[in-house]
């Protein structure tokens, strides 16, 4: 432990270090102490800033993928997670999640009751971390008890760590026909058409990055089953990319690997809202499902996104008590 003369002594090392730091500067750019005294401060506070949210985030799933291993080797369970054994595994996850959203986001989700009883293809605007979606489904599941899959990226299912995530929400990361059967059994299907490139190369004006995808449509017509849209207010603000700098740009375009850097877990104001669901029509084309699909989305935008967006009227937004709920 610490006592308080060990404290008070690392306390006087940093700002010595931060006034040494300064005299430096003062002494290569002429600026005066007073001023740059301020500027050092500011650089010296704005990693903490941007990554600490991030870092508690890491440490949580981790913790999360602890309880869940110690769930599987106290009930001896197998990797079959369409079992009823995993049950509670899920509620928990969901409830921790749900309770981790609502504190850090003041998350609120509405129209709830748009979701049909039967199958259904949940289309929504990818932000540059998904928590939202994340956060949708987990609520989904708590308060209607649906499990609902979703389509995820083949190099997020890479990734060390979120395997057995990605098996207890569950997500696929097939074909069409998958996602198909998965539909005509009667299942909720969610999918981001925008998919990494929206994540990345998106920004405060909440831009769609769709290019000429057509596939979630034609999921929907083959299926025959309607589209839900899906819209979080904040969003972009919660997290930040850097998918704009043409460096990581270009990166991506090439290599198609989600190594963007990203920063934030700021926590601003989440809504999240389910628009009407756009029937399955079998004189609709793919394509111009899509328009429909997009336009209910935009719509969405508007009627609740300021654009472009704040993170400081984000945060703000958290004391806020009137805000629409349709």
């Amino acid at each position: 432990m610490i006592n308080e003369s060990e404290s008070h002594m690392l306390q006087q090392e940093s700002v010595i270090s931060l006034t040494w730091m300064t005299y430096i500067l003062e002494d290569w750019t002429s600026v005066e102490y007073y001023y740059l005294y301020y500027i050092v401060f500011f650089l010296w506070m704005l990693p903490i800033i941007l990554f600490v949210p991030l870092l508690i985030f890491i440490i949580f799933s981790c913790f999360l993928k602890l309880l869940l291993f110690i769930y599987k080797r106290k009930n001896s369970l197998r990797e079959d997670f369409s079992s009823k054994a995993w049950d509670n595994a899920r509620f928990l996850v969901a409830s921790l999640f749900s309770v981790t959203g609502k504190l850090w986001h003041g998350y609120e989700l509405h129209g709830m009751e748009k979701i049909p009883e039967g199958p259904g293809l949940i289309v929504y605007y990818h932000g540059p971390v998904p928590i939202d979606y994340c956060y949708f489904i987990y609520n989904l599941y708590i308060q209607k008890r649906r499990v609902c899959y979703s389509v995820v990226d083949h190099f997020i299912a890479m990734l060390p760590g979120v395997e057995i995530y990605l098996n207890l929400l569950p997500a696929l990361h097939s074909g069409r026909e998958e996602c198909v059967e998965i539909l005509k059994k009667g299942n909720l299907l969610g999918v981001a058409p925008g998919g990494a490139r929206e994540a990345f190369c998106s920004d405060e004006n909440y831009n769609f990055l769709w290019g000429n995808r057509t596939g979630f449509a034609q999921v929907a017509i083959d299926a025959k089953v309607p589209i839900i849209p899906l819209f979080t207010q904040n969003i972009h603000e919660g997290f930040k990319a850097l998918g704009k700098i043409s460096f990581f740009r270009w990166f991506y375009e090439c290599s198609r690997l989600a190594v963007v850097p990203i920063y934030g877990g700021f926590p601003v104001k989440l809504h999240t809202y389910i628009g009407d669901p756009i029937l399955y029509d079998p004189n609709v084309t793919a394509t111009e499902l899509v328009e429909k699909t997009k336009t209910a989305i935009e719509t969405l935008r508007d009627r609740h996104q300021k654009l472009p967006g704040s993170i400081l009227r984000a945060l703000l937004e958290r004391f806020d008590k009137h805000q629409k709920d349709d």
